[in-house]
């Protein structure tokens, strides 16, 4: 595990890296994450250790295992200072996205005010399985997950409600779970707050001709064309987010992914053989929920939660236009709300200004515990 000392931390906090894929990552964005991941990801032969339980009555929670779902086996990480502290679960992006790695490199602080559950998704990450049928790769399958995970974070650490921190497909996933199970859930956190599937691609596409036009880009242009209009297939939607990157409505403030890999290696993370693993787990993914995700609709489909809900929308996003997040803010019905916009990042929130991005959750949960 990295060191756990407070000037490690600090270091770390200071520098940039790179995230996961969100949505449909461009093709050459995809395999250097891929890579970041692996490095981050790896111990030996990248599988989870083998570790006694543990219960509440240890201070420092340090728990990684596999848990069954249904025919799967999924990856679990719960770090935290206090086995009593407010329980976080991060839904990584996608599908097919696992951002453990980046996400406790640039956020690692969240363990010392939560305890923070860290989950690679079926077909993603650790919980890849080659051999696994992509026709059980549905929205529904992953919501039945979600539970399995949750009703185990239960009996392993106590009855109690989750704050469900979604990043992206990450953001989709929370609200459809909190509508189902409002009983299990303290606040729904959407981070680059997916709505649309059809209007993601609607907006990447209006966002790139727009900005082609205004520069009198015509090599843009001519890619544009060639992709064509909405619906687009996974292929189709990857290249159009290459041009929707060009123009940074992916990344703001773009992180080093240099230093992501670098970092991994020097912490002694690093394990090369992983890399094809886990580009085919997110092609995999991408390729077998894509036609799903492209009918997916909150906006019809979950138009009120019996749980409070955040809305982290970066002012430039493009890759999920956050002005149609906006939009269904205002739509939505919840008992309480709140949108809070990062101005200086895109799609990528926890990883174009992690400091505020921990600040603002640490926040959230000392108002939901007034």
């Amino acid at each position: 595990m990295p060191p756990r000392d407070a000037s490690e931390r600090d270091k770390r906090a200071g520098k940039r890296g790179q995230q996961n894929r969100l949505l449909l990552l461009p093709p050459r964005l995809a395999r250097i994450t891929a890579i970041a991941v692996a490095l981050l990801i790896g111990y030996g032969d990248g599988r989870a250790a083998e570790q006694t339980p543990q219960a509440c009555s240890h201070d420092t929670i340090d728990d990684e295992q596999m848990i069954p779902a249904g025919d799967a086996s999924l990856y679990l990480l719960v770090r935290g200072q206090r086995c009593s502290a407010p329980l976080m679960l991060w839904l990584h992006g996608g599908p097919g996205g696992a951002e453990t790695p980046l996400f406790r490199l640039y956020n690692e602080a969240l363990e010392d005010a939560f305890l923070v559950a860290y989950w690679d998704q079926r077909g993603a990450g650790r919980s890849y399985d080659s051999k696994a049928d992509t026709a059980k790769l549905t929205v529904e399958r992953h919501i039945a997950d979600l539970k399995s995970v949750i009703d185990h974070l239960h009996s392993r650490y106590g009855k109690r409600k989750v704050a469900l921190v979604g990043h992206s497909w990450g953001s989709a996933l929370g609200l459809l779970y909190a509508q189902r199970h409002p009983d299990d859930v303290s606040i729904v956190i959407g981070v680059n707050q997916f709505v649309s599937g059809l209007g993601a691609q609607q907006g990447q596409y209006d966002f790139v001709r727009s900005r082609a036009e205004a520069m009198h880009d015509e090599k843009a242009l001519e890619s544009l064309n060639r992709i064509g209009k909405p619906p687009l297939t996974a292929q189709e939607e990857l290249r159009l987010q290459s041009l929707v990157d060009r123009y940074g409505g992916l990344f703001h403030r773009r992180p080093s992914f240099a230093w992501a890999m670098i970092a991994g290696v020097l912490h002694g993370y690093a394990a090369p053989w992983d890399i094809p693993t886990y580009i085919r787990a997110n092609e995999v993914s991408l390729a077998a929920m894509q036609d799903e995700i492209n009918t997916l609709d909150l906006a019809e489909s979950v138009r009120s939660v019996e749980t409070p809900v955040v809305f982290m929308l970066g002012r430039h996003d493009r890759q999920l236009d956050a002005r149609q997040a906006a939009r269904y803010f205002d739509a939505l019905s919840a008992p309480a709300k709140q949108l809070i916009w990062f101005e200086d990042s895109a799609h990528n929130i926890p990883f174009e200004e992690p400091e505020r991005f921990v600040e603002t959750l640490k926040a959230i949960q000392q108002k939901l515990a007034r």
